[in-house]
């Protein structure tokens, strides 16, 4: 069954009444927290209830970038990523839009002081599989793809990953086989478990990769939501031809572009 856009809004796709840290928490309790959860995001409040801002997994690999260690400080010695605030009833249209435009975070709030929850690029992308929309990736796909070697330490990916603003990178492996590294990893598998940072990155990394020709956003998505990922890679003749994330697929929902196909 498939939903027309204009009935999808931002209350029935929230993650509703997102748990928040105190701003003296560190910032080693907060990895260990988001890893346990399973998420991505850590919204970061007074004593009050009040957003100060969000913890996300890019603040965390910016910190191992610029101190080649996760510092044992609190999250109110880190500039955290802004927040938009929004109402449950605006439109999941209009909430990809704002995601995309202003590079935040939203936080859904019934009314100026009440948090009920969060909305995230996967929430959002659970909404559109939902519709009769099949968009084009041409425009939104990083068609630029950076590689670290089957043996290069994970501190060098991620001043790699850092440097290049991009959530993740692709392992070279053995026998032409590829792998993917990614923000969460470093996050899930890396520091939660207090690993060495100058430990070889392949034990760390998803192998192999999950990869696809050409594609609409629609069977990216499903892709995604099948294999449990939010990194898709494109392969074009054995070589990998770009990067298709979360957030892209979004992009592509949201643009205004002809460039959609109905099914």
């Amino acid at each position: 069954m498939t939903l027309d856009l204009e009935t999808l809004v931002v209350g029935n796709y929230m993650t509703a009444y997102p748990i928040s840290v105190l701003p003296e928490v560190s910032l080693p309790e907060c990895v260990s927290f988001m890893a346990r959860r399973g998420i991505g995001n850590l919204i970061v409040s007074t004593e009050e209830g009040d957003p100060l801002g969000v913890l996300t997994e890019r603040d965390i690999l910016k910190q191992i970038a610029e101190k080649n260690m996760l510092p044992n400080i609190s999250t109110n010695e880190i500039i955290l990523t802004p927040f938009e605030k929004i109402s449950p009833d605006i439109s999941i249209q209009n909430a990809a839009e704002l995601i995309i435009s202003k590079k935040a975070r939203l936080l859904v709030f019934a009314d100026p002081n009440n948090l009920v929850g969060i909305i995230t690029p996967s929430d959002l992308l659970r909404a559109f599989r939902k519709t009769y929309l099949a968009p084009i990736l041409d425009d939104v796909i990083s068609k630029k793809v950076y590689h670290v070697g089957y043996d290069d330490s994970i501190l060098n990916a991620c001043k790699l990953m850092y440097e290049k603003r991009i959530g993740s990178v692709i392992v070279d492996g053995k026998n032409s086989e590829f792998g993917i590294f990614t923000e969460r990893d470093l996050v899930f598998k890396v520091l939660d478990n207090r690993v060495n940072l100058d430990e070889a990155i392949n034990l760390y990394s998803s192998f192999p990769l999950i990869t696809s020709p050409d594609i609409l956003a629609n069977e990216a998505a499903n892709i995604m939501a099948q294999h449990h990922i939010k990194r898709l890679a494109l392969q074009d003749q054995g070589k990998i031809s770009g990067i298709v994330t979360v957030r892209d697929i979004i992009d592509a929902y949201q643009s205004k572009s002809p460039q959609i196909r109905n099914y």
